[in-house]
């Protein structure tokens, strides 16, 4: 029997869809709904990498888990990961099939071929790969909450779109669209979204969702009540503002981090002094995510930087993962902050590097692959030479280090050649300062700890880790307000109606339609 389902949308990119679609998965889990996620094409630097070793967006494997699934490489069958402002690697079914511009891709000519998958590299011809995915799992679940990227009145893309209208209009799926009103003019985007839709369109457009709401919402109601009257759909919920979710995000190129905080829970130290982490921003980067278990401990402040000085007062530097290694390494130069980790290391101060982090702390880089830049030397702190081959390693690791047992996951086209030091987590380690490919290895709390206490210790400061922190426990309760987001502040009745019966029959239609 074919399940039901049901597509998120959003006014804009960064709306909350990710977010709601997580909140809906797992309500329905809540209620004994087998649920499965579903993102059609997603483009991110976070990614994850699943137990069959295929890489898909980090936002559907979070997903995944608020459905309590296992994540698949059917839940997001292509990943853009973004090389540049024209060009991304295309990852299909969890595999790196090439480069390709953003012409290419969405429907011009230009970019290398990836293959003959992309026959030609149009996105049209993932259509029904795409469709095909979304259908297994419909055959497999009760119901499957897809999430669409940017926004379905993208009218310059709708032509060759396999996210959102396409695929809703493909698979018959009623469509909530999500609206961020934290950002302000929240209802001239639920108007304006869809009246911009071809009526086949608008036929699928069942309500709305105002997310990030502050205040009394009271005072919001006779706006909403003025848009059903324009637009003859209601507004399915009003959900709050909430703070310190951490939720992954889609990814960190839209954004400035530059001086963000990661929100983590409010607790003091356990011990007299906080630890301070110092997140260097560089191009590209990606699973920045790997940091949000630093910041879910009490007592540690992490902060994206981009200045020599503001490493100054940091007890430790972490150089992330990035989609650029040799941009980053440039980046790193040109702002000083290869000089700043230079100084560090020679002050046994702790550095950690992951992934291409750990790459630019190497002697050596050899690159015809992801710059083509040929051979460029590393910052040395680390006796490590890197050579980029053309297959990409994914794989989910499991081993020990300081006497902890840690699990992560590699996503890398370079490859480590180790020729000293201490061995840690198929990287090494000098000193105070630590390299390693594994993503995710801090959510081993065990090790985390472990590795904070080394940290301590060397930046002379009395943190003492929590003995009781446990980062999946506060993933889990993270999801759960989501959940609780939706239960207490949507209409679930409505929501389940659309998801087992679909869009409602003879939703009128608002002037003037796709140009």
């Amino acid at each position: 029997m074919r399940g039901g389902g049901l597509l998120v949308a959003g006014t804009t990119s960064d709306a909350g869809k990710s977010v709601v679609t997580a909140g809906i998965c797992r309500w329905l889990v809540r209620q004994g709904v087998r649920v499965a996620p579903f993102k059609g094409q997603n483009m991110s630097l976070n990614s994850f990498v699943t137990r069959e070793g295929a890489e898909i967006g980090r936002a559907q494997a979070m997903q995944a888990q608020a459905a309590r699934v296992e994540p698949t490489a059917l839940m997001n069958p292509v990943l853009l990961k973004p090389g540049g402002d024209r060009s991304s690697q295309v990852v299909l079914m969890g595999k790196p099939v090439g480069e390709m511009s953003a012409r290419g891709f969405f429907g011009g000519s230009g970019g290398s071929s990836p293959g003959k998958a992309l026959h030609g590299g149009r996105q049209q011809t993932l259509f029904e790969p795409v469709l095909a995915c979304l259908e297994e799992l419909r055959a497999t679940h009760d119901a499957v909450i897809c999430e669409g990227a940017g926004s379905p009145a993208e009218i310059n893309l709708r032509r060759t779109d396999i996210v959102n209208m396409g695929i809703a209009r493909a698979a018959r799926l009623p469509v909530v669209v999500v609206g961020d009103i934290d950002r302000g003019g929240v209802f001239a985007q639920f108007f304006g979204t869809t009246a911009l839709l071809a009526p086949e369109d608008q036929e699928l457009i069942a309500g709305y969702l105002v997310n990030k709401f502050r205040g009394d919402v009271t005072l919001l109601e006779p706006g909403l009540d003025m848009l059903r009257g324009l637009t003859g759909r209601p507004t399915l919920g009003v959900l709050p503002y909430a703070h310190g979710l951490g939720i992954d995000e889609e990814d960190g190129l839209r954004v400035s981090l530059r001086g963000t905080v990661r929100e983590s829970v409010v607790a003091p130290p356990v011990g007299a002094d906080v630890l301070r982490v110092a997140v260097c921003a560089v191009p590209l980067m990606s699973n920045f995510t790997d940091v949000d278990a630093l910041a879910a401990e009490p007592g540690v402040i992490v902060r994206f930087v981009d200045r020599p000085e503001e490493l100054a007062d940091a007890d430790l530097v972490v150089v992330p993962g990035t989609r650029g290694t040799v941009k980053a390494l440039a980046w790193l130069r040109e702002r000083g902050l290869a000089d700043a980790l230079a100084r560090r290391a020679a002050e046994g101060r702790p550095v950690l590097g992951i992934c291409g982090g750990f790459q630019v702390l190497g002697e050596h880089i050899e690159d015809e692959v992801e710059s083509r830049a040929g051979a460029v030397d590393g910052l040395g702190l680390l006796p490590v030479r890197v050579r980029f081959a053309r297959e990409k390693t994914l794989a989910r690791p499991v081993g020990e280090a300081l006497g902890e047992r840690v699990e992560g996951y590699e996503i890398h086209h370079g490859v480590a050649d180790v020729r000293g030091g201490e061995a840690f987590l198929d990287g090494c380690r000098v000193g105070a300062v630590w390299g390693t490919h594994w993503h995710g290895s801090l959510e081993s709390d065990g090790f985390r700890r472990a590795f904070l206490r080394e940290v301590a210790a060397a930046a002379g400061r009395a943190f003492v880790p929590a003995p009781d922190t446990s980062f999946g426990t506060l993933r889990e309760e993270q999801l759960d307000r989501l959940g609780d987001l939706i239960e207490e502040h949507a209409d679930t009745d409505a929501l389940l109606r659309l998801v087992e019966e679909g869009a409602p029959k003879g939703l009128p239609f608002v002037p003037p339609g796709a140009p």
